[in-house]
């Protein structure tokens, strides 16, 4: 067996830095992302399941979300503003993004290659499992700019807005996104005296 470097770019997560170029109170990196918007995929797809008559496997859920973001391993994390500014920018930016998944994927032995195409090959994921990850990855990012704002940090105003907007919509889409900001919101943006 040949030896694979899969792993090696997976553990470097924590070594990208997201939002850039905009000022952070506090920073944030690729793994600390994926794992949060994994928690949340993970509640929802629960939710679904519990309150919706949903049938996902939650498990499924939170593994697509783990690795929803493996191409940020060799391209970094692209700003949205910059990543979706023209339609023809988005196409290159997506075609940059699909390569470096399947060069991921290609780093893999040759027999783990098929379990892992669904996972972190976008265009291959289940639609059902990528839409509820972007649920996820939006939710996630918006308790991020509510976080940034609370700490007065202006660069996150318009990002708040425009994120809180998509919220709104998955709500609208998907009931168990409207079920989850009614049960987790005000608690993850209540501050540690609130909590307790």
């Amino acid at each position: 067996m040949n030896n694979s470097s899969f792993l090696a770019w997976i553990l470097r997560m924590n070594l990208i830095k997201r939002w850039s170029p905009m000022h952070l109170v506090k920073e944030e990196n690729v793994a600390e992302h994926s794992h949060q918007v994994a928690v949340i995929a993970h509640l929802l797809a629960t939710i679904r399941n519990v309150y919706c008559d949903g049938d996902i496997n939650p498990e499924r859920a939170a593994t697509v979300a783990l690795y929803h973001e493996v191409s940020e391993t060799k391209l970094q994390d692209i700003n949205h503003v910059t990543k979706y500014s023209t339609p023809a920018l988005t196409e290159e930016f997506k075609k940059i993004e699909d390569m470096a998944e399947l060069e991921c994927l290609a780093s893999l032995p040759s027999k783990l290659k098929p379990l892992f195409k669904e996972l972190l090959v976008q265009k291959d994921v289940d639609l059902e499992y990528k839409q509820l990850v972007k649920a996820a990855d939006v939710i996630t990012a918006y308790f991020k700019a509510c976080d940034e704002l609370k700490f007065h940090n202006p660069e996150f105003v318009s990002v708040k807005n425009r994120l809180a907007a998509k919220v709104e919509g998955y709500k609208t889409e998907m009931k168990e996104v409207e079920i989850f900001m009614d049960l987790f919101e005000q608690g993850c943006l209540a501050n540690i005296d609130d909590l307790s």
